[in-house]
């Protein structure tokens, strides 16, 4: 991976504004001085060439003094910022090399030759995820040369082949105006035989606010074990404590079975899926299954993905809802600009439990798009909708079975130029409403999550 970074650097030519290092001068005007002193009066675009040459050179340590200089002139905060990030790189300071091209990035995510340069970086630093994000909104620019197009292609293509692991942990705490996913009606009208009455709710069956203690850990391995072919692991652990035992809630899932890359652009894999999940500090549930995923690179800035997933329940609250479950997912990415991700997403469920009031059919979309914006701030909004219809009456509730609609929002805000050992801050605003035919199943729920999240 790091002689292809190396291959990489050679490959790129320069976009920033300003003389490009192949154009200036091949004799630095140092090299012209007849003494051990020399002395020139030169404004900052010259001085800026001059650099450039001693760059080009690979003359880095006579470089550095004239670059400081040049860091006087807030006219030339970029160049001076790539070049100084150029020169880390060249000597092997990757930090000092990253952190000079996200500054960049952060005042002006336009900058393509920067993001490529970042992307490399990383990719020398072993960090693949981040490499290949950033290579892909790179590929969004239409200006890319198509010889540079086509390096970056292939660099994504054996990032996808060759990464090994992620790691990626978020802790935060979350006010949130429903834990319990409890109703948000006062009252409820039951039917004994076809009379109604009319029932006041107690509060403990009304929804309930509080604020929790959230993490999440997501971890995935890649072991080669022959030509295109891989042994894909994953391990997702979240939860959220609300500091007692009632409503506290988590969950654990993995996931092991082969990958096969059956081109470079299509790729398959098959996963056994194990999960469980504990609420109010019960085990609530118990699922095993499987899940087979198709991924399709449709062009260097759009995939889609298909996923199908089949399990079988086991509850431990109440038998009613033992049984299968199995979905079809389908999603489709676009890097609509330089610094920007559309997507798109559909689904089909169908749940076979024991009880067919509890049985149901749901189908929905979601769209989203999420960028990164000036000053270090990254942002995504999502917005989704889906209907669920269930095979049978609960006659105590209706003499029809019931049938909802689902709607959900969420905004992330977060800024990656601010960091603590490593972690970013971010906030999440996710909001949900189930409209149910019977109102009992109508509720409300609005989140606001305060995170710090690391990607490794």
């Amino acid at each position: 991976m790091i002689r292809f970074g190396a291959a990489l650097t050679a490959a790129l030519p320069l976009f920033l504004a300003g003389p490009a290092l192949a154009q200036v001068a091949a004799r630095p005007l140092i090299d012209q001085c007849v003494a051990n002193t020399c002395k020139a009066r030169l404004t900052a675009p010259q001085l800026l060439v001059e650099v450039q040459a001693l760059i080009a050179a690979k003359r880095y340590a006579e470089a550095k003094p004239m670059l400081a200089a040049l860091g006087r002139d807030p006219a030339l905060k970029l160049e001076t910022r790539y070049l100084t990030g150029f020169i880390a790189a060249e000597e092997g300071d990757l930090d000092t090399a990253i952190g000079e091209y996200r500054a960049i990035l952060s005042d002006d995510p336009g900058q393509t030759r920067v993001r490529l340069e970042l992307a490399r970086a990383y990719l020398l630093q072993g960090k693949t995820a981040s490499a290949d994000h950033h290579f892909k909104l790179a590929q969004a620019d239409e200006s890319l040369p198509p010889d540079i197009a086509r390096v970056v292609r292939s660099a994504r293509n054996i990032i996808r082949s060759k990464r090994a692991w992620t790691f990626n942990v978020d802790l935060g705490f979350a006010p949130d105006s429903n834990i319990n996913n409890a109703t948000d009606a006062n009252g409820v009208t039951l039917f004994f035989g076809d009379t109604p009455l009319e029932f006041t709710l107690d509060e403990a069956a009304k929804a309930r606010s509080g604020t929790g203690l959230t993490g999440l850990i997501q971890a995935g391995l890649r072991l080669p074990v022959a030509d295109r072919a891989s042994m894909l692991l994953d391990l997702d652990l979240n939860g959220t404590d609300y500091g007692g035992s009632d409503f506290d809630d988590y969950t654990a899932q993995f996931a092991a079975g082969p990958e096969f890359r059956l081109s470079d652009s299509l790729s398959v894999s098959a996963q056994a899926v194990g999960a469980q999940r504990w609420f109010g500090g019960d085990l609530a549930s118990r699922q095993a299954g499987a899940r087979v995923a198709v991924q399709v690179a449709l062009s260097d800035i759009s995939r889609v993905g298909v996923q199908i997933d089949a399990r079988r329940t086991d509850t431990m609250f109440d038998a009613g809802y033992d049984g299968w479950q199995a979905g079809v997912y389908a999603s489709y990415e676009h890097a609509v600009a330089r610094n920007a991700i559309a997507s798109a997403s559909i689904f089909a469920r169908r749940e076979w439990l024991n009880a067919p009031a509890y049985s149901n059919k749901e189908g929905g979309a979601a769209i989203g798009i999420g960028a990164e914006l000036p000053w270090g701030f990254n942002a995504g909004a999502n917005i989704g909708a889906s209907r669920a219809v269930y095979d049978a009456a609960i006659p105590l509730f209706s003499a029809e079975p019931r049938r909802d609609w689902r709607v959900n929002g969420r905004l992330t805000v977060g800024n990656r130029k601010l960091q603590l050992m490593g972690f970013s801050p971010s906030l999440t605003v996710s909001t949900y409403r189930t409209i149910s035919g019977i109102e009992y199943f109508s509720n409300d729920r609005t989140r606001i999550r305060f995170g710090l999240a690391r990607y490794f």
